[in-house]
């Protein structure tokens, strides 16, 4: 499973990656994380409002800052 974190350092954008590391931690699964604050990678996206959350290869959230069980549901799709 390959997980990116799209967005450009904002608050929410880094809270959002720690949220994610802490989800993962808690699966207990194999995950690729990445960082993605290259502009022109997140409008690849098609992704206007970062915090964007990305599971593999489909932007599954935009624009909030998800909980850690929330994440974990998305994991669990």
């Amino acid at each position: 499973m390959k997980i990116e974190v799209l967005g450009t350092g904002c608050s929410k954008c880094v809270a959002l990656e720690a949220v994610v590391k802490q989800a993962i931690s808690k699966s207990g699964k194999f995950v690729q994380l990445e960082k993605v604050d290259d502009i022109m990678k997140i409008m690849e996206y098609q992704v206007v409002s970062t915090p964007g959350l990305v599971i593999d290869g489909t932007v599954v959230s935009t624009g909030k800052l998800l909980t850690v069980d929330e994440v974990l549901a998305l994991m669990n799709k």
